[in-house]
């Protein structure tokens, strides 16, 4: 287990359209005030608290909401190196260890020096055309390159640190870090990855008399998806969509940056959690 974490400057956010995050979060800052903390709090999309984040100001960010919003923290902190606490509001929660009703006990737990850093990969995704750079994001969950709205299938070619793994025609591909094994990849019919794995994961979705099987890739290797017919899109973490061409390239590696979760207990937490999750909901619905 890595070493204990106590911060000495965190930060409450709340996610917007859930209004009963913020007494919740008023609560959580008047918590921690009264153990001598300076702890703002406000929305996650609160663009000068926002500022402060990336200038290093906090030390540990608290999110109330669901995976959604740890995912926007994710995106918020990783380059500041900023560690998140999730604390859930939502339905599912894969990615959070809080429930709204415990806080106050995982709060002393945190102050105690119980708590220790989680650090998972994220992805980096390029999008090149005739070798050209048009542009790059990371992802905490995942890369997909799928069909748009026309309903025929798309054909995408992978290749494996420059050698090429297979052809699909398929609705799409996704290429999902550990943290995306149990997103959509899970919801493709995936395996899902312990957290701490730095593989790259393809999943093809609803492909069409072509490889239907997910592959793990080595730690370390890269892959590039590129696009053999019209109509596809990128969409990196469930953002709006950015329209390909044929002949595009997706080249997608490991982030420079890791994102940083703030965890109780052993590291068995984690299959304690996707367990809690798959006997609640035996329909297996995706976050």
């Amino acid at each position: 287990m890595s070493v204990s974490f106590i911060p000495k400057r965190p930060c409450v956010t709340a996610y917007p359209k859930m209004p009963e995050a913020f007494a919740e979060a008023e609560a959580m800052s008047a918590f921690l005030n009264e153990k001598g903390m300076d702890a703002p709090h406000g929305s996650l999309y609160d663009e000068e608290l926002r500022k402060r984040v990336k200038k290093g100001e906090f030390d540990m960010l608290i999110v109330l909401g669901g995976d959604g919003s740890v995912l926007r923290a994710g995106h918020l902190c990783a380059p500041a190196g900023v560690p998140i606490l999730g604390v859930n509001l939502g339905r599912l929660g894969f990615l959070i260890q809080v429930d709204r009703k415990e806080w106050r006990g995982y709060f002393e737990k945190l102050l105690n020096g119980e708590a220790w850093i989680e650090n998972r990969m994220m992805l980096r995704a390029e999008h090149t055309r005739a070798s050209e750079s048009l542009g790059h994001s990371n992802a905490l969950n995942e890369v997909v390159v799928a069909r748009g709205q026309n309903l025929r299938p798309v054909r995408l070619t992978a290749f494996v640190d420059t050698r090429q793994l297979t052809s699909y025609v398929a609705d799409g591909l996704i290429a999902s870090s550990a943290t995306g094994s149990t997103a959509y990849a899970l919801a493709a019919g995936g395996p899902i990855l312990p957290p701490e794995l730095r593989n790259i994961l393809l999943v093809p979705i609803a492909p069409h008399l072509s490889v239907d099987r997910a592959v793990v890739l080595s730690e370390g290797s890269s892959v590039s998806i590129v696009v053999k017919s019209e109509n596809a899109v990128l969409s990196v973490d469930g953002q709006p969509p950015t329209p390909l061409m044929e002949d595009d390239r997706v080249n997608v590696t490991a982030a420079d940056v890791s994102a940083q979760f703030v965890r109780f207990g052993d590291p068995g937490y984690f299959y304690r959690n996707i367990t809690a999750h798959m006997n609640e909901n035996s329909l297996g619905f995706p976050r």
